[in-house]
């Protein structure tokens, strides 16, 4: 098999996951500058047997888009003109920077590790990949 690459976008810096080949279990890859992100997938996909792409979808609470989708629609367009065979799916990613402040917290991370937010958005990342392998298990 192969794996699921999952991206948490961010304007700044993007937390990337991905999964074990078998497509069982969502890990924390890395912290990439968003300048970089574009070079980082296509060098991983190089190296690695790689399904499909999972991006974080940014939603309010009713629902609708929130900002951060207007930087995230131009980055989709470009990663599928750069991998035009790979799938890219959008995943509800509400809340995942709360769930990701709370892993930390249970994982016993001193409040400094918590505070770094490169690590936020790479457990975050995870959170979202880990969610789309629970809705596929259904």
């Amino acid at each position: 098999m192969s794996r699921i690459l999952a991206i948490d976008y961010g304007r700044k810096r993007t937390g990337v996951a991905v999964t074990d080949p078998m497509q069982i279990i969502a890990t924390g890859l890395t912290t990439v500058p968003t300048h970089e992100l574009e070079s980082f997938i296509t060098k991983y996909v190089e190296q690695e047997k790689v399904e499909r792409i999972i991006i974080g979808h940014p939603r309010q609470m009713n629902y609708e888009d929130s900002d951060n989708m207007k930087s995230i629609v131009p980055f989709i367009n470009r990663l599928r003109k750069l991998l035009p065979n790979m799938p890219v799916e959008l995943v509800d990613e509400r809340f995942t920077s709360v769930l990701a402040h709370k892993a930390m917290l249970a994982g016993g991370l001193k409040k400094k590790d918590r505070q770094n937010k490169a690590l936020v958005d790479e457990i975050s990342a995870t959170i979202i990949l880990q969610s789309y392998l629970e809705s596929k298990k259904y």
